[in-house]
């Protein structure tokens, strides 16, 4: 976990938002409904590296009734992993349409079974039901859904069981053969056998050790064979390059040319950029494009990572969370290859340099047609509260507002107490689960309950629709298929991503923000194997499904 050195003289609170912002409050409605979830990762102290990464969460409709469920993942205690036990349980939560949850672990069978990390959703099979996979520290788990409230752990027999310490995953059809592949980011090679000592020092404070001193663990990419199994393309693809601390990835089309790239946050070292060639193989460019350090040549401790056009140009732009005594880094898009760090520029710098993000995403809370931005955040070393420094473990969330002008303003104070109360936050997910017309947040907790923050008033600030999208001769799950709307306000671009932030996946129906426009003039869907589909004058406040070469509908 790497250090900048470019410090901020003060990071004064930015004035609360006015207008339709006052009207907004995310509350935190985890208990009242009835997630009853528990994280557990090691001991207090955190004495060794495993024990402070853990958090990964996951909104899946497994039973497709139109209503996003919740996935959270779970680690252990450290005398678990030493003697090869499992005393705590992942969990899905169905949703029950009420604005509560009902634990169905046990039945649907995915508690795990091993040190969880993150969990991404897709389904790979293409049997209309979307599908698990489980990063754990060891052996991975990929759980096939049944379609009848079960799923059946599939790994072995799919070939994707990797089984050094995995940190994120992502679901795309990088190849647009109509098949799901997987990109798994793998962290350290770290044994919990001979674990080395706690006796390295942050601020003069004595620590665990790592990522530095260990050696990093190479990230793999699975080709779907279209049978159930996976093959390792790795090498064949290009992407065996020097293995990095990874930990967070996204799949988009960022340079336009119709198929899928891969941009991997890693942790004290440069971050990875792989273009698409378009014939199965990738060429990594990130120190070529400007998207693996910081302005000032720096690497950073990449942690999570979004995607998003947040300026409106048709280019997709990156966002990093990163350590504390640092900042989080906004990549704008400049197209042909390139990107700058804008985030002093962006205003999104200062007000994270005490903070050390995870979880993160682009997204309208306030739906005003400008994607802003959310990030979870929580310290890795607990020992900085015994000490009278300006860091602390647990810490509050973080929401930028797009002002629309390539700027952004802090204003997570204005949105509520329960943004501001201190925890140690992880994986974030991002879903409408109430269908109320307004984006909501989930995160897993290290050590503590999940939040679940609810977006009251979102939908009254302005007008939104939705859209469900569903392959045919694409993967099922439409993920990688891009979506422009246009209105009288201007143009929206987004995809659908099979894993981001940290740890985590959101929802895979894609929200937009309409701002005052009752319509959409027009919504332009790409579909991954190229093929386009366009409709006019798409009405606003609905949520619409759309099969692959059918007709938007509207869903009842």
């Amino acid at each position: 976990m790497g250090f900048q050195s470019r410090r901020p003289a003060s990071l004064g609170t930015t004035p609360a938002a006015k207008g339709q912002n006052q009207k907004i409050r995310f509350v935190d409605v985890a208990a009242q409904s009835g997630l009853r979830f528990q994280h557990v990762s090691g001991s207090p102290e955190k004495k060794y590296l495993p024990e402070t990464f853990s958090g990964g969460v996951a909104w899946i409709d497994y039973n497709q009734d139109g209503w996003p469920d919740l996935y959270f993942v779970n680690a252990g205690r450290w005398e678990d992993l030493v003697e090869g036990k499992r005393s705590v349980s992942n969990a899905l939560y169905r949703n029950n349409r009420d604005g509560t949850f009902t634990d169905v672990t046990q039945p649907a069978g995915v508690a795990g079974n091993g040190w969880g990390m993150g969990v991404t959703s897709g389904d790979y099979n293409n049997d209309g039901w979307p599908d698990l996979y489980v990063c754990n520290y060891g052996r991975n788990t990929l759980y096939r859904n049944n379609g009848d409230g079960t799923f059946t752990d599939v790994t072995e027999s799919a070939g994707v069981g990797d089984s050094r310490w995995s940190s994120s995953a992502a679901f795309a059809d990088y190849d647009g053969d109509g098949w799901l592949d997987l990109y798994v980011v793998n962290y350290v090679a770290f044994d919990h056998k001979n674990p080395p000592a706690p006796d390295c020092q942050y601020r003069g404070i004595r620590v665990h050790c790592g990522p530095k001193g260990l050696l990093p663990a190479a990230d793999v990419l699975y080709h779907n064979n279209g049978d159930g199994t996976f093959t390792d393309v790795t090498r064949a693809a290009g992407m065996a390059v020097a293995p990095a601390y990874g930990l967070g990835a996204v799949w988009g089309d960022f340079d336009n040319d119709g198929d899928l790239d891969l941009y991997v946050a890693n942790d004290s070292m440069a971050n990875f950029l792989f273009q698409n060639q378009g014939n199965g193989t990738f060429r990594e460019i990130g120190v070529l494009a400007g998207a693996a350090y910081n302005e000032d040549g720096q690497a950073q401790a990449g942690m999570g990572v979004a995607l998003g056009d947040y300026d409106h140009d048709g280019l997709f732009d990156f966002y990093v969370t990163n350590f504390s005594d640092d900042y989080n880094t906004l990549y704008r898009n400049l197209g042909s290859g390139v990107f700058r760090d804008v985030s002093y520029a962006a205003g999104v710098a200062f007000p994270s340099w005490r903070l050390l993000g995870w979880g993160t995403a682009f997204f309208d809370y306030d739906n005003d047609g400008w994607e802003d931005l959310f990030v979870s955040n929580g310290h890795v070393y607990p020992q900085v509260d015994q000490y009278p420094i300006d860091i602390t473990f647990a810490q509050p969330k973080l929401v930028f507002r797009n002002l629309g002008n390539g700027k952004f303003e802090n204003v997570s104070a204005a949105l509520g107490s329960a943004l501001t109360e201190c925890w140690t936050g992880r994986g974030a997910a991002f879903a409408d689960y109430d269908n109320d017309g307004d984006m909501d947040v989930a995160v897993n907790n290290l050590d503590s309950r999940p939040s679940l923050f609810r977006n009251d008033g979102g939908s009254q600030s302005g007008s939104w629709l939705v859209i469900s999208l569903q392959g045919l001769n694409a993967n099922r799950s439409a993920i990688g298929t891009r979506v422009i709307a246009e209105t009288d306000s201007g143009r929206q671009m987004q995809e659908v991503q099979g894993g981001s932030s940290y740890q985590a996946c959101n929802d895979l129906r894609l929200h937009f923000g309409l701002g005052m426009n009752r319509l959409a003039r027009s919504v332009s869907v790409r579909w991954p194997n190229g093929k386009t589909q366009n409709f006019d004058n798409v009405k606003a406040n609905q949520r619409y499904v759309l099969k692959e070469e059918g007709s938007l509908e509207v869903r009842r």
